[in-house]
């Protein structure tokens, strides 16, 4: 448990965190933003206990890119590194996701995917840069033939990605439902669903990857006209929605600020027990001051899952006693909570 005032580094520890485990910025939203003002380069080093032992990462940020060693080595194929790690995070940004756009909730899908699939995050690369280099022949007007060598890519990739959401949320979703009936305690029930850009392009159960590939890619075909218009894709991966409900009615539109709290809590929850039913294993947990942005009763459940955890947990905080008497409170002690003050970004025992 990392203890102090903002502004001193707290949530930096956590950004470092994740980007150990998962080569990505936390709540950054470019790597380039991971770079201390004045500062060339940012450089982050973390040891892990993997099953094959300790394993070194260290990852360097300089001039918008990014170079990554595991054990002193080029990481050249970052499955390698994701096989092994597993990290769920949780942040004050998450709690707004229900009511935000679509960005947003596929971040939230795709982080809980990439734990489950490591090689959504190359996969992920390639459908992004096919898709730019689309949207500009789109906007340029440029001929058939150079739009049609992206249409592929796009449709084969985007099968992928969209397949392993398909199947995160299939797996996850009754676990969420579960977390959230218990803390919302009779209210409307959850339910998530995964949300298709282009009518005719709705989930279908047991699709194959080649099938859904060449629907994409008729789909892609069938909008033509009206992306040369807008100068921007509108069929994909990219386009698509989680939809949230509560009962019958979408929860964006309907949940109060506590149910759309709950329902992100739900989800996160859902997330971990997910991960350690199909990898035998919790995940790391890193929360970002989000029991400060909870009301008593849904943080007494937060505290209450985070004690049933078999995993390490990383929490920042500006009220460590409050935290520490949660947890006493859900465990009857907190002997292995471990609290360490930061002040100026330095880190020392509490």
């Amino acid at each position: 448990m990392l203890e102090g005032p903002n502004g001193q580094g707290k949530t930096n520890f956590l950004e470092a965190c994740y980007l150990a485990c998962t080569l990505r910025p936390l709540r950054a939203q470019r790597l380039a933003e991971l770079v201390n003002f004045g500062a060339d380069a940012a450089r982050v080093t973390a040891q892990f206990e993997m099953r094959g032992g300790d394993r070194a990462v260290e990852i360097e940020i300089a001039q918008g890119r990014r170079v990554a060693r595991l054990d002193g080595k080029p990481l050249r194929d970052p499955d390698e590194l994701f096989r092994e790690l597993a990290v769920v995070a949780f942040t004050p940004d998450d709690l707004s996701l229900v009511r935000a756009g679509p960005d947003l909730r596929r971040r939230l899908l795709d982080r809980a995917v990439q734990n489950r699939h490591p090689a959504q995050l190359s996969d992920a690369r390639d459908y992004l840069r096919a898709l730019k280099s689309r949207n500009e022949l789109l906007r340029q007007g440029a001929p058939d033939a150079l739009r049609e060598a992206f249409d592929g890519p796009l449709a084969q990739v985007g099968a992928r990605i969209r397949l392993r959401r398909e199947e995160i949320l299939r797996e996850l979703s009754p676990f969420a439902e579960r977390a959230f009936s218990q803390v919302a305690r009779g209210e409307a029930t959850l339910a998530l669903s995964y949300q298709v850009a282009g009518g005719d392009l709705q989930p279908i159960v047991g699709e194959s990857e080649s099938a859904l590939s060449a629907r994409l890619a008729q789909g892609l075909s069938a909008r033509l006209s009206r992306d040369r218009l807008r100068g921007f894709t509108s069929v994909g991966p990219h386009a698509d929605d989680l939809s949230i409900s509560l009962g019958e009615k979408p929860a964006r539109a309907f949940a109060s600020q506590g149910q759309a709290r709950a329902i992100v809590l739900a989800f996160k929850i859902g997330e971990i027990e997910n991960l350690r039913a199909q990898q035998g294993r919790a995940p790391l947990l890193l929360l970002d001051d989000v029991s400060s942005e909870l009301d008593p009763e849904r943080n007494a459940f937060l505290m209450r899952s985070l004690a049933a955890l078999a995993g390490q947990v990383l929490l920042t905080t500006t009220d460590a006693d409050h935290l520490v008497g949660a947890l006493r409170d859900a465990r009857g002690e907190a002997g292995d909570v471990r609290l360490y003050q930061v002040r100026a970004g330095r880190i020392q025992a509490g």
